[in-house]
């Protein structure tokens, strides 16, 4: 069956620091009465596979299309597990979450087990408080695994944190290894490694709401995956590329942004891409596309005009 550029089915997860904002970001029904901390739009990882919802196709999982036809959907570069290598969420933070870190790949597997992979991932902010927002990415200059263990013991961890106020269309780009929390107030767009390997390392003292618990901390595996050279994160500098801006080009993964008002191009001949919509509307290979929406379009599909109603914001990430 030829591929075409498809639409998934979010996936919502309720956190205890979530808020109320993503069923109505992506159109579609909230699933209880909890706060809903994210949304999945594009997930192979196990348990929570994403599932088509337009077209011939619509019932299977990701996964049953990638096996159906992987050189279609990834073109020269299928990955060795035949997986989808990457993971994309709206995350709509109205307490902060806790600080945290993730592996590498190599950690990954020593502390999880052959199959699994790191966290890479970035974020753009797509809504923030000028007020109330913070972005905690990075540790100080200088702190080192006996400072942070000494501020856990004292309560000052915050003092141990870079932070910085964001700014709507703010990326940051976030390495395996880096300490980091988002913010109070905060909406943002996510694209990660097929991965759900999370440490926490402080929880801002609070309970689990259902519970009246703390919430269980992986201080040492944490802490044993922390990269404590690495500094402050800030902002990632937008680079020119032909039309669009890139904001970041790692091993894993690129991400664009474009801002049109007038017809353009989407994805890559060859390549599989995925486009997200964050402003505005139109059409994308004759797909009617708004805020919120998630189109994969497969290798076999190539390059499609993208057709603005008037703006229209797009993020575009590919695979490396």
């Amino acid at each position: 069956m030829p591929l075409y550029p498809l639409r998934f089915e979010p996936i919502f997860k309720s956190m205890l620091w979530g808020g109320r904002r993503l069923p109505e970001f992506v159109r579609r029904p909230a699933p209880s009465d909890h706060p809903v901390g994210e949304a999945w739009v594009l997930s192979d990882v196990d348990g929570n596979l994403s599932v088509v919802t337009n077209g011939p196709l619509a019932g299977k999982t990701l996964r049953e299309v990638i096996a159906a036809d992987p050189v279609g959907v990834f073109g020269k570069h299928v990955p060795p597990d035949g997986r989808f290598p990457l993971l994309l969420k709206f995350i709509d933070a109205k307490q902060e979450l806790s600080v945290q870190v993730h592996p590498n790949d190599e950690q990954a597997v020593k502390l999880k087990g052959p199959g699994h992979r790191g966290k890479t991932e970035a974020w753009v902010i797509l809504d923030a408080d000028p007020d109330t927002s913070a972005i905690y990415a990075g540790l100080h200059a200088g702190t080192t695994a006996d400072h942070f263990r000494d501020a856990l013991s004292i309560g000052t961890v915050p003092e141990a944190l870079h932070s910085f106020t964001p700014t709507v269309g703010d990326c940051v780009f976030l390495e395996a290894g880096t300490v980091h929390a988002i913010g109070a107030d905060i909406l943002l767009f996510e694209v990660q490694q097929t991965s759900d390997i999370t440490f926490r390392l402080y929880d801002w003292e609070r309970g689990d709401a259902k519970t009246g618990k703390p919430r269980e901390l992986h201080v040492e595996h944490g802490l044993a995956c922390t990269d404590f050279a690495r500094g402050p994160v800030t902002p990632a500098t937008p680079v020119r590329d032909g039309e669009c801006d890139q904001l970041v080009k790692c091993r894993y993964f690129s991400l664009h942004h474009r801002h049109a008002d007038r017809p353009f191009t989407v994805g890559c001949a060859g390549e599989c891409r995925v486009v997200v919509c964050i402003q505005g509307g139109g059409t994308i290979a004759g797909e009617r596309v708004e805020m919120g929406d998630v189109l994969l379009l497969p290798a076999a599909v190539g390059d499609v005009p993208a057709l603005p109603d008037s703006t229209m914001r797009v993020l575009e990430c590919g695979l490396m």
